[in-house]
């Protein structure tokens, strides 16, 4: 029978549809890597979500998140996305959590009831508590590294992160990895060098902060701010859910 995931069915068939409706992913992240998995994953015929995020819509996100707007300004992240998962799949099971993920509070999360894990968090404790969880309860894991100050989003791909280079993020992870015992990784990174933001005080969240009323975490109290544009999480968000959908599917590559 026609419906929305048919053009999808004609590649992957009957069978593999059926074990993407019926899987539960996990997105902690809701930014904007995190936001264009959640597109791609609905519309590909992800049945089930657990979306994880503390932050609200800000202004400066338009620039790149796909759930911000000026009408979404000031809304949860995670509120906004799950409305917008409903308006593409309104039969689509989705858990909200208004929360960051952080190593205190990981056990809170269930994992037994995920089938895939995608790390599109910002923070180094919350990326090794993310990966531990997962080895511990066996459900597989992606882990999105450094997107922002870069340029070329053509050069993103899938690794180990053992095989990385070049991305300060990757390298402290695999550092941490090995320390940890972790044999291996899947990433999605870039070896683009990083390029410095522009130091322009008269546009900087340090001295205009415009977080909404209520924000527990501002984007001030990184110790440095990153530049981004639409073209390049945008990609890494892709790449990832390409690689849970497949995954999951079990299709051949």
């Amino acid at each position: 029978m026609l419906n929305q995931f048919s053009r999808t069915q004609l590649l992957f068939g009957a069978e593999a549809m059926e074990r993407l409706s019926h899987a539960r992913v996990a997105v902690f992240g809701i930014g904007g890597v995190g936001g264009y998995v959640c597109e791609a994953l609905v519309r590909s015929g992800i049945g089930a979500f657990d979306l994880i995020d503390d932050d609200k819509v800000c202004l400066t996100n338009l620039n790149r998140q796909i759930i911000a707007t000026r009408k979404t300004v000031g809304q949860y992240k995670v509120e906004v996305m799950r409305d917008r998962i409903l308006d593409i799949n309104p039969n689509a099971d989705v858990r909200i959590h208004k929360c960051f993920v952080l190593p205190d509070n990981i056990l809170d999360f269930p994992f037994e009831t995920y089938d895939y894990v995608v790390d599109a968090v910002d923070t180094m404790s919350a990326k090794i508590a993310l990966v531990m969880r997962s080895q511990e309860t066996n459900v597989p894991i992606i882990s999105c590294m450094g997107a922002g100050n870069k340029l070329d989003g053509s050069q993103f791909q899938v690794a180990d992160i053992y095989s990385t280079r070049v991305c300060p993020l990757a390298r402290i992870m695999r550092r941490e990895m090995k320390r940890r015992g972790v044999k291996k990784l899947k990433v999605v990174y870039s070896p683009e060098q990083p390029i410095r933001p522009i130091e322009d005080m008269s546009i900087s969240c340090r001295t205009h902060c415009i977080c909404p009323p209520g924000t527990k975490h501002k984007c001030t109290e990184r110790r440095d701010i990153p530049g981004s544009t639409a073209f390049v999480p945008s990609i890494a968000g892709l790449l990832i859910a390409g690689e849970v959908v497949k995954d999951l599917a079990g299709v051949a590559r």
